[in-house]
């Protein structure tokens, strides 16, 4: 990991009607990083994703995103950094029409289509092998979509994602709606990637198990604030109470 950030947030406030929903929020993602932006549901973390890839723009405050200003790019600009900032949705946005196979060579296949990469059809299987692989779905690659779990879409999804060899990735919500061990199982899957990739990473969850196991840093947002960033061991020293909130959730739970 290096210092230099790759992912930047500098004073954004962002107003939806009356309802504020970032408020002067500064972080930063560091070049091999992983960030976990942490809170409540409603508080923003899925904006802060949307402003990333330039789906939304700040009302005020810049976003930066390998050093260039995602407000001020063109919509060509973009569609080029999207290539190289890919995100894992909660759903995980599968061709439900398309085998887990195909799904994962889509995006390989749009790039040959454009002549970035050869159009390579064994080349092509040997990639998407190796991506189920590595995600330890190797044996339903000829599935569609209906006959998994979301657990298992989830992985599915995060395979296609690396396909196009991306510089940094987003999950939005990544154990959201699964079973307490599919959870554990996606979040050792980001875990392993994070060691194996050194991707630059920002994961938006509610989750503090999650959180604890992934984070270098955690951003932890309250009312559209950011009440704490720092390393994730420290945290626990977060005098705000609905941090000390989620800390006593989660230690509740561990009991149990």
């Amino acid at each position: 990991m290096t210092s230099e950030p790759y992912i930047r947030f500098l004073q954004v406030s962002k107003s939806f009607g009356e309802q504020n929903v970032l408020d002067h929020v500064s972080f930063e993602v560091g070049t091999g990083e992983m960030v976990v932006v942490l809170g409540r549901s409603g508080v923003g973390k899925s904006v802060v994703l949307k402003h990333i890839l330039g789906f939304l723009h700040p009302d005020s405050g810049q976003v930066f995103v390998g050093g260039d200003e995602v407000s001020r790019m063109s919509e060509a600009e973009l569609t080029r950094m999207r290539q190289h900032v890919t995100m894992v949705f909660q759903s995980g946005a599968l061709f439900d029409s398309l085998s887990v196979a195909e799904n994962v060579a889509y995006p390989l296949r749009e790039r040959a289509a454009r002549g970035q990469v050869p159009d390579d059809e064994d080349q092509i299987q040997a990639r998407v092998d190796e991506l189920l692989g590595l995600v330890e779905l190797s044996h339903v690659r000829d599935l569609m979509p209906s006959d998994l779990s979301t657990g298992m879409k989830r992985a599915v999804a995060i395979a296609r994602a690396l396909a196009l060899q991306p510089a940094a990735i987003l999950y939005d919500e990544p154990t959201t709606m699964v079973d307490p061990l599919m959870a554990v199982t996606v979040g050792d899957l980001i875990l392993k990637l994070k060691h194996r990739s050194g991707l630059t990473s920002l994961v938006v969850t509610h989750d503090m198990k999650l959180a604890r196991k992934l984070a270098d840093r955690i951003v932890f947002l309250v009312d559209g604030r950011v009440a704490y960033f720092g390393p994730a061991a420290g945290l626990n020293e977060a005098e705000n109470p609905v941090i000390q909130g989620f800390i006593y959730l989660d230690e509740v739970s561990l009991v149990k």
